[in-house]
């Protein structure tokens, strides 16, 4: 069967970016560094043009293209967080050095990627089999930027929005 793989264009920074990926995601590592055999329009000989690397347990490739690629939010590297403070580290390392934040727990990082960093909790109260739990943590969410999950927890309990 064959294995499926996301790739990522960046403009001459993949390898840079991989590596903070990795640093980031448990069970996350580079895989394989393809250099150019020659000049190439982005670069020289020598330079990483591909980066096959996992994260989190996914396969995914980093291809250097010469230019910058713009993401636009069609799709984005979701990661489940188990706590609060997953949610929090994720969040200031990706939206550190040029990062931003969107809404909803979206956010891009200093190269542009979407990213969605979510808590493992919110698909479970969003499912809730009390469509008035499932309404008021929907609400909670789109007030959001970086998701809070006792924010989500109150308003799943009925309870006010604010900390």
């Amino acid at each position: 069967m064959a294995r499926v793989s996301t790739c990522l264009w960046f403009g001459k920074e993949a390898e840079a970016a991989v590596r903070f990926y990795v640093s980031l995601i448990p069970d996350s590592r580079i895989d394989h560094v393809q250099r150019a055999p020659g000049p190439w329009p982005g670069g020289e000989a020598g330079e990483p043009i591909l980066i096959v690397f996992t994260l989190g347990g996914q396969s995914f490739q980093a291809l250097n293209g010469g230019l910058p690629a713009d993401y636009g939010t069609a799709a984005s590297v979701s990661v489940p967080c188990r706590d609060q403070a997953e949610v929090d580290r994720l969040w200031s390392a990706l939206t550190a050095e040029g990062g931003a934040e969107i809404a909803c727990g979206w956010l891009r990082d200093r190269w542009g990627v979407p990213w969605q960093i979510v808590p493992e909790i919110l698909p479970r109260l969003l499912a809730d089999p009390d469509p008035g739990v499932a309404a008021r943590v929907f609400t909670a969410m789109q007030s959001m930027v970086k998701l809070d999950i006792a924010a989500l927890e109150r308003a799943a309990a009925g309870g006010e929005l604010t900390p």
